[in-house]
C-alpha cells in the first residue's frame, strides 16, 4: 500500500524555455499536494536565454524547488539522469517545462500506484493548452491531439498496458503497437526503476520508450490514467515541430535495434481497418507502413508514368492503366486530406492540408535518417 501523501520528486528538464517554463510552474503551484512532501527537481542542460534566472528567481520563493546544471547536456534525457542523482522521492513525478498539470495530477496517479505493488509507471491523458490562441501551429496540434495517448492506441480506456511481448515485431517497439508513456506526463515508482538498475539513455529522443520497455520488458506492470492529465503548450512554429517529428521517427531506429531481435520487415497496411501486418523476409529489421500518405505517392508516380508511356506508346491498356492511376491517386489524396474539413478556420484548409503534409513528411524522414547507421528500415506511418 502507497502511504498517506508519500514524499514525491518533481523532474522537469529543461533548455531554453523562458517562454512558458512559468506557466507550467504556476500550474504545479495549483496542484492539490502538500507542499512539504513534494520537491522540485529542474535539470537545466546549458540554457542560453533567461529560463535559469527565472528558476533562481522562483526558488528563492518556493524552497522546495531545486537546480541542477548541466552545461553542454547532449540530450534530456541525460538530464533527467543527473536529477535521479540527487531526487528523495518514493514516486518520481516527470513533466516538461512546457506542460500544465491538472489539480488532480499527484493525487490521481498515487491513487493507481496504490491499488497494484507491480506498477511500475502510471501515465495520464495529454491535451493542448493554446499559449497564442491565433496561433495556427498551437491550432493544428490541438485538432491532431498531438501527443494525446488515447488515440495513439485506438482511443483505450482506463487501464493496464499490455504484456511486453517475448519476441516483439518492429511495430511493438516503433510503431501503434509501441505502447509506452511519454515524459510530459508519468511517474515511476522508485523502487521499480532501482529493482532494475533502470536509466535514461542520453540519445536525442526515445529515452521515454526505452525506459518503458525497459520496465515492461522486465514484467512490470503499466497503468493508463487518463484523468491524471495535463495540458500542453506545443511548439509555435512550422519549423520546430517539424524537428520534434524528425526526431521521433528517428528514435525507432536504435529502439528496433536493441529489442527487436529477428530479421525480417514487417509490412503494416495502414489503409485496412485494424492494420493488419505480416513478416516479409529481409536480411534486414524495420517496418514499412502503407496507409494514404504512402498510397497517394505511389499512385501518383504510377500516374505520371502511366501518362508518358501512354503518350510514346499509345494503347488501350495504357490509357486504362493511366485514368487507373489518377482515380486512385485522388481517392487516397481525399482520405489524407478529409480529416481537415473539419478543422476552423475553414478558409485555412490548405494551411491544415501543408501542415499535415509536412509534418507528416518529416516523420518518414526521420525514419530513414539513419539507415546507413544501423541498417534498419522504418517507413514511417500516414497521419
Amino acid at each position: 500500500m502507497v502511504s498517506l501523501n508519500p514524499f514525491v520528486s518533481i523532474i522537469i528538464p529543461v533548455k531554453n524555455f523562458e517562454r512558458t517554463i512559468e506557466k507550467t510552474f504556476e500550474y504545479l503551484l495549483n496542484v492539490d499536494y502538500p507542499r512539504d512532501s513534494w520537491e522540485w527537481i529542474i535539470a537545466d542542460g546549458g540554457s542560453t536565454d533567461k529560463t535559469v534566472d527565472i528558476i533562481k528567481s522562483w526558488r528563492k520563493i518556493y524552497p522546495f524547488i531545486k537546480l541542477v546544471e548541466i552545461p553542454n547536456c547532449p540530450s534530456p534525457g541525460f538530464a533527467r539522469n543527473k536529477a535521479l542523482e540527487v531526487v528523495k522521492g518514493d514516486f518520481l513525478f516527470f513533466t516538461d517545462a512546457d506542460c500544465a498539470p491538472d489539480k488532480n495530477w499527484i493525487n490521481e496517479m498515487l491513487k493507481h500506484f496504490s491499488h497494484d505493488p507491480k506498477i511500475a509507471s502510471v501515465g495520464g491523458e495529454v491535451f493542448t493548452l493554446k499559449v497564442d490562441p491565433n496561433n495556427l501551429v498551437e491550432a493544428w496540434c490541438q485538432h491532431f491531439r498531438f501527443n494525446m495517448v488515447s488515440p495513439r492506441y485506438g482511443f483505450i480506456q482506463e487501464g493496464y498496458y499490455p504484456e511486453f511481448p517475448k519476441d516483439p515485431k518492429p511495430s511493438d517497439v516503433g510503431g501503434h503497437k509501441a505502447y509506452f508513456f511519454g515524459t510530459c506526463n508519468v511517474a515511476y515508482r522508485k523502487v521499480a526503476m532501482k529493482a532494475i538498475a533502470a536509466k535514461f539513455w542520453d540519445r536525442p529522443t526515445g529515452e521515454d520508450m526505452d525506459l518503458s520497455y525497459q520496465h515492461r520488458q522486465a514484467g512490470w506492470r503499466f497503468y493508463f490514467a487518463p484523468l491524471a492529465k495535463v495540458d500542453h503548450m506545443h511548439r509555435a512554429d512550422l519549423k520546430s515541430l517539424r524537428k520534434v517529428w524528425v526526431a521521433y521517427g528517428q528514435a525507432h531506429l536504435p529502439l528496433i535495434d536493441k529489442y527487436v531481435h529477428k530479421q525480417g520487415l514487417e509490412i503494416i497496411l495502414q489503409f485496412l481497418k485494424g492494420n493488419p501486418s505480416f513478416m516479409v523476409p529481409f536480411p534486414l529489421k524495420g517496418f514499412v507502413y502503407l496507409g494514404n500518405f504512402h498510397l497517394m505517392h505511389i499512385f501518383g508516380l504510377l500516374f505520371a508514368l502511366g501518362f508518358i508511356f501512354n503518350f510514346i506508346w499509345a494503347s488501350t491498356f495504357w490509357r486504362i492503366f493511366t485514368i487507373a492511376s489518377l482515380l486512385l491517386t485522388v481517392y487516397f489524396i481525399f482520405q489524407y486530406v478529409k480529416w481537415n474539413f473539419g478543422m476552423e478556420p475553414k478558409s485555412k484548409f490548405f494551411t491544415w492540408c501543408k501542415m499535415k503534409y509536412l509534418t507528416n513528411l518529416s516523420f518518414i524522414k526521420g525514419g530513414l535518417k539513419d539507415f546507413k547507421k544501423f541498417k534498419i528500415l522504418c517507413i514511417e506511418p500516414s497521419f
